[in-house]
């Protein structure tokens, strides 16, 4: 039997409140045009603190140079549907804003690299692109390794997840792409392995490529495993993004091991700048 909406506005506008609570931010927003109960209702803290993580007063305890404002559940919301920087600057937060779903970026200074400490194979700098105080560049290294981590309970329960290398390649980029990156994803007692080139889709330049170096370049790929070869894409805050796999989370608190590594060419590298993986919901 449906019920009509000229129905709904019978019940108590905090009956109303419960039942919004248990749809979605996007479905929320859209039925507060509906009428003027249905807009209160909508607005409410009731529906609003569903919405928000469980976590969210941890959130806004940690965050960085960053003052909250806020008169209302679904003002805070909508706050933290941007970037927040947290964890002593080191960590970005922020929520989907259509579903609630939690994203973070886990900055260079919080990942595993190799080698990134010596200063004949890594420099840290500060770039005014960056959303971080610091990013890596690879400077000459024949050995990438870079790691990060995060506990699953972080993250939103049930969703599908992916994680992404945020990285810029410079003009000077050396021995990047002569033999394709293992990425790989673990999450409890799975794991997911794939290959990457570090690198924008280039026609022309890969037809060159196996004019040239063809023999070279499968003597080389044999000593990875199979994959997909993925390539970098351009994202819309400027940097470039590599995706290192895809996971889902449930319910139970694991550790999620995200990495990039190229050891097995052996030959010189560089130029490659590090700012940090995130972790987002998949659609």
């Amino acid at each position: 039997m449906e019920v009509s909406v000229s129905g709904m506005n019978v019940l108590p506008e905090s009956c109303i409140a419960v039942i919004l609570s248990l749809t979605s931010p996007s479905d929320a927003c859209k039925s507060s045009s509906v009428s003027t109960v249905f807009g209160s209702a909508a607005d409410s803290d009731l529906v609003w603190d569903k919405f928000l993580p469980s976590d969210y007063h941890e959130i806004v305890s940690k965050a960085c140079n960053t003052t909250f404002l806020f008169a209302s559940k679904k003002q805070l919301y909508h706050l933290l549907c941007n970037p927040v920087l947290i964890a002593d600057g080191k960590m970005s937060f922020k929520l989907d804003r259509p579903s609630g779903r939690k994203s973070y970026i886990l900055s260079a200074r919080q990942l595993s690299i190799s080698s990134s400490n010596d200063t004949m194979f890594w420099t840290w700098k500060s770039i005014p692109e960056s959303r971080f105080s610091e990013v890596a560049e690879l400077i000459s290294s024949s050995r990438l390794e870079i790691n990060g981590n995060i506990r699953s309970k972080k993250l939103s329960p049930n969703t599908k997840y992916g994680a992404y290398l945020l990285l810029k390649i410079t003009e000077r980029a050396y021995g990047l792409d002569l033999i394709p990156s293992e990425t790989s994803i673990e999450i409890g007692n799975q794991s997911f392995k794939n290959t990457a080139y570090l690198r924008c889709q280039d026609d022309k330049k890969q037809r060159l490529e196996n004019l040239f170096y063809s023999n070279r370049k499968q003597m080389m790929k044999s000593r990875v495993v199979k994959g997909d070869d993925r390539v970098m894409s351009r994202r819309e805050d400027g940097w470039m993004e590599m995706e290192l796999g895809e996971f889902f989370n449930g319910e139970s608190d694991e550790e999620v091991k995200m990495s990039l590594m190229e050891i097995k060419g052996h030959q010189l590298k560089g130029g490659v700048t590090v700012e940090g993986i995130e972790i987002r919901p998949k659609a």
